[in-house]
């Protein structure tokens, strides 16, 4: 994910559009489409996990993005269904954080079933020629030969296999085509996460970026997190409700207020002067980096976060030995 600032700046456009500009330091991005079914609208408020709604996530990914909410009377009327499109991408025209207006993308989130059945058919009437609609990403098999790219991410193979300027994915582990949703019951976290990654992969290809220098944003927060030692800068290198999990230790904080706190109070004034990074390897993706190194300290001051290391290596590898061999 990219940096991100603490203002969303979300804008209602009518009932059915939303303006999201992008939740990002630099502010701008190109234009991103998103349609999903009324019965997606309440998902967010059953969300228990540390993934945002779909139209924060591509915020935060520097899109400037319009999200339609499509009810049964626009899902089969044409020129309804035309006009939310045409309010969408004349939002994000106006919007003088988007800054690719000749290109937008698309994404349809849910099943066919999650939609009326004229919606197929509808969507296809209603995208006209002219549109900066350019490349679209769907997560059933629906049949729009509108775009000339198209990204399919399934829960199952598609019927009558790939044609030409498709791309295809079947996630078998996954039982809907809702495994992306946050707080729907067919959400799944570790597979939303790779199909994600794939879906910024290929907007992006077609969108011309945006594309940014992970290594410098990830050197910046490491140097402001263990070399300047602010906190304050350290946050500002983070999205709008960041989380930091230290697993071995189970320590970190949830949102900007309670990692806030976890960063003043127990990490970054606790770690010794030497502290340093060795690094070892570095994989960069679309939108990740995976670091392998040596944290190098001397142990000459107390660490709340590394007590708990100790702890546990203490318990599960001098106090399980002697309980197994009581028993």
């Amino acid at each position: 994910m990219i940096e991100s600032s603490l203002s969303s700046g979300q804008v209602d456009l009518s009932p059915h559009v939303t303006i999201q500009p992008p939740i990002s330091r630099c502010g701008h991005g190109p234009g991103l489409i998103l349609i999903r079914p009324l019965g997606y609208a309440k998902c967010q408020q059953q969300n228990k996990t540390l993934d945002p709604e779909p139209l924060k996530k591509w915020a935060e990914e520097s899109f400037t993005v319009a999200q339609i909410t499509v009810d049964e009377k626009s899902a089969i009327d044409i020129p309804s269904l035309r006009e939310l499109l045409q309010e969408a991408e004349r939002g994000l025209k106006e919007r003088l954080e988007c800054d690719t207006k000749e290109k937008v993308g698309l994404i349809v989130y849910g099943s066919k079933k999650d939609y009326a059945p004229q919606f197929e058919d509808s969507l296809q009437a209603a995208l006209v020629q002219g549109t900066a609609l350019i490349a679209a990403v769907f997560f059933d098999s629906w049949d729009i030969p509108f775009f000339q790219s198209t990204l399919f991410q399934l829960s199952r193979p598609m019927e009558g296999g790939t044609k030409d300027g498709q791309t295809t994915h079947v996630y078998s582990d996954v039982s809907s085509p809702s495994f992306m949703i946050p707080g729907h019951p067919d959400f799944k976290i570790s597979t939303a996460g790779v199909s994600h990654t794939r879906s910024v992969g290929f907007v992006k290809k077609y969108m011309g970026g945006p594309f940014f220098d992970l290594e410098k944003i990830w050197d910046e927060h490491t140097y402001y997190e263990f070399e300047a030692r602010s906190v304050e800068k350290t946050m500002a290198t983070m999205v709008p409700e960041p989380y930091v999990n230290h697993v071995p230790t189970l320590t970190g904080g949830i949102g900007r207020a309670r990692l806030s706190h976890f960063y003043l109070n127990n990490f970054i004034f606790n770690n010794p002067d030497d502290t340093a990074l060795e690094l070892i390897s570095r994989t960069v993706g679309t939108d990740r980096i995976v670091d392998e190194f040596i944290f190098v300290f001397t142990h000459v001051k107390q660490m709340d976060w590394m007590w708990v290391f100790f702890f546990f290596f203490f318990f599960f590898f001098f106090l399980v030995p002697v309980i197994e061999s009581s028993n």
